[in-house]
């Protein structure tokens, strides 16, 4: 009989730099997929670095950058990795890059910018008719510059497929762990979450940090054993009340320097922790959903269902046939994880 050829995935992940490179941007890239992880198997993936132009490259920071190759390596390329784009709309993208990202995303390159980078698909025209996101202060300037790109102001990552877009230049963590997450499962995504020392998953959109003060370092240093606790209780009722006292302040005060911390109030806060924790169960355990609404603190799995929907747009089953382990899932699109 015939034996049936097994196509591996194309590893092989290549960043751009370029004159006045966005430093922090190139690092997140550089930090998830460029690192040695020999732990990993020898799946894991490789990376290379592309320059656009001719040299010298000069980073943010007042170095500069050595590249593997030019525009040749994105012909290989299973994956590509935008950095925040100069100046946003300042400076055209050159039409040799414009090409080439075309001739990769036609072949079925997966191609993923990070921040403004979203400018150099929107110029190459790879977001016509799709959803993405940026930056909260580039949204504007990007929906009208694209109209025809149906602009997520309030996520921190859109997957649509082979294109990916994150909004400011930390949520490009989460979409390269959204990415990590899609090609090894949740396991591997979560250890890798772990050696970043940032949570798997986020929740809430952008809205959270647009001009928001900074928190004073006492809040942190206040509220962070309060938070422990109430992860450590996520099925019994936690009163705000009793969490005020618990936290030596008057409710009026509990609730305005809660909201300061963590840029939404107790109850919501718990919702988060709460969903979660059921998320987490939901990958790793073949549980019931009625037994991860109780472990979670949902009390019924209708509460559970109801709260799946009205925040992440799906329903716990669904959401466990995506990303339980083992299984590698579908793209979530728009899902502000």
């Amino acid at each position: 009989m015939p034996t049936s050829v097994q196509i591996m995935p194309n590893r092989l992940v290549v960043a751009l730099a370029y004159d006045r490179l966005c430093t922090f941007e190139f690092g997140i890239a550089t930090e998830v997929f460029g690192l040695p992880r020999p732990e990993m198997g020898p799946d894991w993936y490789r990376f290379a670095v592309c320059a656009i132009e001719p040299g010298p490259l000069r980073a943010t920071g007042g170095f500069h950058v050595i590249a593997d190759g030019g525009l040749e390596l994105l012909e290989d390329a299973g994956t590509i990795v935008i950095p925040g784009w100069r100046g946003a709309m300042a400076e055209p993208v050159p039409p040799a890059l414009i090409e080439s990202l075309r001739r990769a995303h036609a072949r079925g390159a997966r191609l993923m910018s990070i921040c403004s980078g979203v400018f150099v698909l929107a110029a190459a025209g790879l977001l016509s008719g799709k959803k993405a996101t940026t930056h909260w202060h580039y949204a504007e300037q990007l929906s009208a510059a694209y109209p025809d790109i149906q602009v997520e102001p309030n996520v921190l990552y859109v997957d649509e497929g082979s294109v990916l877009t994150s909004a400011g230049s930390a949520a490009g963590i989460d979409l390269c762990l959204h990415v990590v997450r899609h090609d090894f499962g949740p396991e591997i995504a979560n250890r890798i979450a772990r050696r970043l020392v940032v949570p798997p998953h986020r929740e809430g959109g952008q809205a959270q940090f647009v001009e928001r003060p900074v928190p004073p370092a006492r809040e942190g240093v206040r509220f962070g054993p309060l938070f422990d606790r109430m992860r450590s209780r996520l099925t019994e009722e936690q009163p705000v009340a009793e969490l005020a006292v618990e936290a030596g302040m008057s409710l009026r005060t509990f609730l305005r320097r809660f909201k300061a911390a963590t840029g939404m109030p107790p109850g919501e806060w718990l919702l988060t922790a709460r969903l979660l924790r059921a998320r987490e169960l939901l990958e790793t355990t073949t549980h019931s959903i009625d037994a991860i609404a109780a472990a979670s603190g949902f009390g019924s799995a209708a509460a559970l269902r109801h709260h799946f929907r009205a925040r992440l747009g799906t329903s716990p089953a669904a959401y466990r046939i995506r990303f339980a382990r083992n299984n590698g899932g579908d793209a979530d699109a728009a899902r502000p994880a």
